[in-house]
């Protein structure tokens, strides 16, 4: 982010109440830690999409040859 943002986030902050500057620290906390979540999510899977590309064709695969059996979900 640039420092211009920041000045500017900074200075709108500032104009509130501290009460509510505590609570619009909060909010972004949770927001920012939600999206370094949906980072490591995004990362974790383009890592992992060739394995799970794979996985599929061999249950399509698997299906197709009449090798693939119903899931009891009981068992799980």
């Amino acid at each position: 982010m640039s420092s211009t943002a920041i000045t500017t986030m900074t200075k709108m902050m500032e104009s509130l109440p501290e009460s509510i500057q505590l609570r619009v620290i909060d909010y972004l906390r949770d927001y920012i830690e939600d999206l370094q979540d949906e980072i490591k999510w995004d990362s974790s899977f383009k890592e992992r999409q060739p394995q799970l590309i794979t996985a599929a064709r061999r249950a399509k695969r698997e299906i197709a040859e009449g090798r693939a059996k119903s899931m009891d979900y009981s068992r799980l």
